[in-house]
């Protein structure tokens, strides 16, 4: 039986037997000089964390091109979820799953400790940890919802009385600045635009209201806008969900793994699974210096080349592409992204929204070539069979994604006088097959449940007369509310000459069971 600890870990040759790489390092010193001179704090020690991140470092102190280790922050102390981790030494199994179909396994040992912030037992290490000189990066992965600051005037106390979650990080930030007031990069990691500004509106919304009612200094502002900076990143590695499939296959290696997810919800699994496509663009402004991340493959560049790389995956090259097979996936019954690409038709859909449609007006961040981008996603990252990542899941608060995923495409084609926006096939294509899709009917005409979406029920009521097997309940009125709501497309689509195209579209998508397939052959291009 392999045991996922130190000690465990004693036994080199049984995990090398099995197909795992270990820690090249000694994990006793990398925590004694993380103790010492912390450098890199990470809060939101998830699936994205332990595939990329807590990797990157391993890379690095394998190499010997960093000596301390990540100290992991998770946000309040679930019993079980504490128990994992001190029963497996704060080790994780990182499973990368490949497209060719082979896997690599290797036990992650970056991480140095493990703090809880709403616990209150961590707090005094906490604030050791933010007043060293020596503490050079401190990142985020908590998702685009983490950054909700909701409890600000809960926190009238101040620094010292704060119990919310942005509160606590203000008040570690309020102790650095205490304490000499040296210089700081707070680095989001998370998939949303500008996400810099984002982590630094949460972080200010506090500050400022500590010092407009006198429970923090004034210099306190001058300090998190002079000496810590903010930058922006773009990200992408698809991490799932523990698989239970990969889990089988750990526990068939002799590894004893507990059950992934406790009685509360909670994710405990010591392992993550993920692609080996990696990607982060980082703001190279870290003020008090910083790893040397570059030689595990981070990209360091400048503010407007990060916004870029974002624009190039979100709005062309990935994202669009994982929007319109996720609608059409559930409208067809499939249940893995991969599958779908086994599809003639879905395919043709993916590559004319990114190739055909996309291309034209991509933006060109210069550090990664779009078209090389584009490639690996339709003909590697995609089709990964061994990935398992559901058109369900990501057809997840598609109201939300739609204005940036094609809206800004479209806004693209409407300022160039070369190109027509109305000759566009595709992208009305997708926006039809969400309306259909809101439905929540099926191409063989079985009811399905729609994935959560903040909009799902005011939409679906602006749809209710809306029936499949009766094309003319979507008349050209009944959508242009629809269709002309900038919220939702960030353009007009009736006043871009599109709305006729959609509606159409759709009509013919309502005129039965297997009418979505119909229209997919109809308006996709076969070459």
């Amino acid at each position: 039986m392999l045991q996922l600890s130190d000690n465990g870990l004693r036994d080199a040759s049984a995990w090398e037997a099995a197909g795992y790489a270990l820690p090249e390092f000694d994990r006793a010193a990398m925590r004694a000089e993380t103790a010492r001179a912390p450098q890199w704090v990470h809060f939101g020690a998830g699936n994205i964390f332990k595939a990329f991140q807590a990797n990157a470092a391993q890379k690095l102190l394998n190499d010997g091109a960093l000596k301390t280790g990540v100290v992991a922050v998770e946000r309040s102390a679930d019993p079980e979820k504490r128990a994992s981790y001190e029963r497996h030494d704060d080790l994780t199994v990182l499973v990368t799953l490949k497209s060719d179909g082979s896997v690599e396994k290797t036990v992650l040992g970056s991480v140095a400790e493990v703090c809880w912030l709403l616990s209150g037992a961590d707090d005094a290490r906490l604030r050791e940890i933010f007043t060293a000189p020596s503490l050079q990066l401190v990142s985020f992965t908590i998702t685009e919802k983490g950054y909700r600051v909701a409890d600000a005037e809960t926190d009238a106390a101040g620094p010292n009385g704060t119990k919310s979650y942005w509160g606590r990080v203000a008040a570690l930030l309020y102790a650095r600045y205490r304490a000499g007031g040296a210089p700081l990069a707070m680095v989001s990691m998370d998939n949303c635009s500008h996400n810099g500004d984002t982590l630094k509106a949460a972080v200010m919304t506090f500050a400022k209201g500590w010092t407009e009612r006198g429970s923090a200094e004034p210099e306190f502002i001058a300090y998190l806008e002079s000496k810590v900076s903010f930058p922006w990143t773009m990200i992408d590695k698809i991490t799932p969900a523990p698989d239970a499939s990969v889990a089988d296959m750990l526990r068939a290696d002799g590894l004893d793994l507990e059950a992934a997810v406790t009685a509360s919800g909670t994710h405990i699994a010591p392992f993550v699974n993920a692609e080996e496509s990696e990607y982060l663009v980082v703001e190279d402004d870290f003020p008090n210096g910083r790893p040397p991340l570059e030689r595990a493959g981070v990209i360091f560049t400048d503010r407007d080349t990060v916004s870029r790389a974002e624009r190039m995956k979100v709005c062309t090259c990935l994202n669009p592409l994982h929007t319109a097979l996720a609608v059409s996936g559930c409208l067809l019954g499939y249940t893995r992204i991969s599958a779908e690409m086994k599809d003639a038709e879905l395919v043709r859909l993916a590559r004319g929204v990114g190739y055909d449609e996309g291309l034209p007006v991509v933006t060109d961040p210069g550090v990664i070539d779009p078209r090389a981008f584009l490639d690996t996603v339709v003909n590697v990252r995609i089709p990964n069979p061994f990935l398992p990542d559901t058109p369900q899941r990501i057809a997840t608060d598609t109201s939300q994604k739609m204005p940036i995923r094609f809206g800004e495409t479209l806004k693209s084609y409407a300022a160039r006088s070369d190109l027509d926006v109305k000759r566009l096939v595709c992208i009305p294509l997708v926006v039809a097959l969400w309306l259909r899709y809101l439905l929540a009917v099926d191409d063989k005409g079985n009811p399905f449940t729609c994935s959560p979406d903040p909009l799902l029920e005011t939409l679906q009521k602006r749809l209710a007369d809306v029936r499949v097997g009766a094309p003319d309940s979507a008349g050209d009125a009944r959508l242009a509310p629809i269709l002309s709501d900038r919220t939702l497309f960030a353009v007009d689509l009736c006043a871009l000459g599109l709305a006729g195209t959609i509606g159409t579209m759709l009509r013919e998508m309502l005129a039965g069971p297997g009418a979505v397939r119909a229209a997919l052959k109809k308006y996709l291009p076969q070459n």
